[in-house]
């Protein structure tokens, strides 16, 4: 049987060609398209009049129709928490009543991810992400971060790296209650065992920069130990109040930096001039009712700029 693939009959094709720019022009939109695959490679594209069409077909290639309707690329999402056990719906309820958000929420998700089979992890895992590739996603970045010992994140780094390429060590997500009033201990243990056992699975290094969860001098020390290890350096910050996560990410030269909401004049400029992606995670202010980020100061001002689901038990469950 043959590994080619015919799409045809694309009504609109969105090839992310087009100039830098806002508007359709911008996405490179072409009309009465068709595609041709070959194993796991675009190598044709073009109208569905073009006479290689017809050579497809007479080739006794696989062919799908698109029936008119808008073809474009997977979404990639670039920042999820994806694996965890546990329920967090009652939060939610007391969240939508007026509640104001608290990270300490995580702490019940991470008691039942202890608890939880690998059994019950690897299936609501995998309900998660047919979840995800329903509404298009076909690239899942996966954190661990729900563990906060040792043996449980090894176990969701393993688990998460059997779903994807892109998981993310997230040992630094808050200091568990065993530590409470040793932060430091925790972080010595994050960057000395944990990341020791976690590093093979793990593709990028994560911390949550909060003034609730880990101090600028001790999120600096885990991304640094990440990088020596030959990880790739993200980091949550700016999403509560302003700090100085933006400084952070220059100075381990992050590959991204979450939520961003927080923003002075200075960050976007300091941003703008460099190499570091902001994610914005518009789900969770949606979900926690807090202030939305500023996208559009940021594309102005030059930042690249990234959506993602930050799809987590908390406060934002949902992966579209």
């Amino acid at each position: 049987m043959s590994s080619s693939l015919l799409i045809s009959d694309i009504g609109q094709l969105v090839t992310n060609t087009g100039p830098a720019g806002k508007g359709e022009e911008s996405l490179g939109v072409a009309r009465s398209q068709a595609i041709v695959v070959e194993g796991e490679v675009i190598t044709w594209v073009g109208s569905q009049d073009d006479p290689a069409v017809q050579r497809a077909r007479a080739s006794g290639v696989l062919e799908i129709s698109a029936g008119g309707n808008v073809v474009i690329p997977g979404f990639v999402d670039s920042h999820t928490h994806f694996i965890h056990a546990g329920d967090r719906s009652d939060e939610f309820r007391r969240r939508m009543s007026g509640e104001p958000y608290a990270p300490a929420g995580i702490w019940d998700t991470f008691r039942a991810t202890r608890n939880a089979s690998d059994e019950q992890l690897v299936s609501e895992l995998s309900h998660r992400v047919r979840q995800a590739e329903l509404t298009g996603t076909t690239t899942i970045e996966i954190k661990t971060g729900y563990g906060l010992d040792v043996a449980t994140e090894v176990r969701l780094a393993a688990l998460a790296a059997s779903m994807t390429d892109q998981v993310t060590f997230l040992g630094a997500h808050l200091i568990p209650p065993e530590f409470d009033g040793r932060g430091d201990d925790y972080v010595d243990l994050v960057v000395g065992e944990m990341l020791d056992a976690i590093g093979p699975y793990a593709r990028f290094i994560d911390v949550f920069c909060e003034r609730q969860a880990f101090s600028e001098e001790q999120s600096r020390r885990v991304l640094r130990a990440g990088v020596e290890r030959g990880l790739i350096p993200t980091l949550h910050a700016s999403q509560l109040d302003y700090g100085g996560g933006v400084a952070i990410a220059s100075d381990v030269e992050a590959v991204s930096i979450s939520h961003a909401t927080f923003l002075t004049d200075a960050d976007v400029a300091q941003l703008a001039g460099s190499n570091t992606v902001v994610t914005l995670l518009p789900g969770t202010e949606f979900a926690t009712r807090q202030p939305y980020p500023d996208a559009r100061r940021l594309t102005d001002a030059g930042v690249r700029v990234a959506i993602a689901s930050n799809c987590n038990p908390g406060s934002g469950y949902s992966s579209s």
